[in-house]
């Protein structure tokens, strides 16, 4: 048979317990979410504000539908490229301190198609070994020679560079905090390390962007980093995502970016929803210390508790297990104590480092905290 392909990688699959499936969900409000029925702590969101309910975000986004519509109907190129872009993009660049932003429509289709558009086959993509998995697709859509260096092992970064940067033109590609392990890069220390070879910062800001900072700025500005790419689908509670960079780069990236020139243009509502989230983050301060209270507070506990939380230091607490099995049965038993927190496994994250990744949000209550600590202290003894 033409698919038993199909058949065989499943039944693969199911052997490793790594099959995944759709679980419809019918309510996301304030911490809490609705699957199937049952109403649990959401634990698993990157709704890291809780913007995503925000009145001023919906009121905005309806806003925009009166005024504009439900669909751009084109690319940006042609007629798509609604007026609120401009600002949009305006207030992105002062938030990141950059001369100019570009708005694109997905985080991974940002990744997957700014790189490519950068980087080509006579040009050398060093790349954190842990990277988003749309780094590593646009990175081989680019054609370029690729290294992986050791995650945020910066010396072992710098002998690649000597190595191999002095013949080619090279790139450095790394996150700011990493969407598994929510520890962080030293931004500061890798752009003066890429510079001494006068190479290419770019850094996926996805899971700093409205978190860090004063201001929600995240964790580059200040930094010699030469691309930002960021998301509004996190903590600014909406969708999309955007380049932060120099004039002349966006100009060049509206000329290049396959993301940009064959994509249709973001609807108005999601633009609505995004003008409001950038107006709200740089006020939020009060929100951002009451998230870090919860880091602080969940970190301390379950590492007493015995948990293994890498390195962490961001509202990403990942519970490592090792085996896929067994981070099934923490997700599982979460579940039936009214918890949703997903379980992670490979290709997502290596073998052998399969977890239930915490996600913590401004919106959840000290409430709520107290459960999630609570219950895992009771489950501690089955699975540290």
């Amino acid at each position: 048979m033409v698919f038993s392909f199909v058949a065989k990688k499943m039944q693969e699959l199911k052997k490793k317990d790594l099959v995944r499936s759709l679980s419809s969900v019918e309510e996301k409000k304030g911490g809490k979410v609705t699957i199937q029925g049952k109403s649990c702590l959401d634990f698993s969101s990157n709704d890291y504000l809780g913007l995503s309910s925000h009145p001023l975000l919906k009121k905005r986004a309806q806003e925009f539908i009166e005024i504009y519509g439900v669909g751009s109907g084109a690319s940006r190129l042609t007629c798509g490229n609604l007026s609120p872009y401009e600002e949009i993009e305006r207030k992105i660049a002062r938030l990141k301190s950059t001369q100019a932003s570009l708005v694109l429509s997905t985080g991974f289709q940002a990744n997957s198609t700014l790189i490519p558009a950068l980087a080509g086959s006579s040009s050398l993509l060093l790349i954190d070994r842990l990277a988003h998995n749309s780094i590593m697709q646009g990175a081989i859509l680019s054609r370029s020679k690729i290294l992986r260096y050791r995650h945020n092992d910066l010396g072992h970064l710098e002998q690649l560079l000597h190595r191999h940067a002095r013949s080619l033109p090279a790139f450095v590609i790394t996150e700011s905090v990493f969407s598994m392990d929510g520890d962080q890069c030293d931004l500061g220390l890798l752009g003066g390390i890429a510079k001494k070879y006068n190479a290419f910062v770019y850094v996926d800001e996805a899971h700093a962007t409205g978190v860090f900072g004063s201001e929600g700025e995240g964790l580059c500005v200040g930094k010699p980093v030469d691309l930002v790419m960021g998301t509004c689908s996190k903590a600014l509670g909406a969708f999309g995502a955007f380049a932060a960079c120099s004039q002349s780069l966006k100009d060049y990236l509206v000329n290049s970016c396959s993301g940009l020139i064959y994509s249709t243009a973001l609807p108005p509502p999601v633009l609505g929803a995004i003008d409001a989230a950038l107006d709200l983050i740089p006020l939020m301060k009060k929100e951002r210390k009451q998230l870090f209270r919860h880091v602080e507070r969940v970190q301390r506990e379950l590492k007493r508790q015995g948990w293994n939380l890498s390195s962490t230091t961001s509202p990403i607490i990942p519970l490592i297990l090792s085996e896929a099995t067994k981070a099934l049965l923490l997700s599982k038993k979460l579940w039936e104590k009214g918890i949703f927190a997903y379980a992670v496994r490979p290709p997502t994250v290596a073998a052998g480092t399969s977890r239930v990744r915490i996600s913590l949000s401004a919106a959840h209550t000290e409430e709520d905290i107290d459960y999630l600590i609570s219950t895992l202290s009771t489950l501690a003894a089955d699975f540290v």
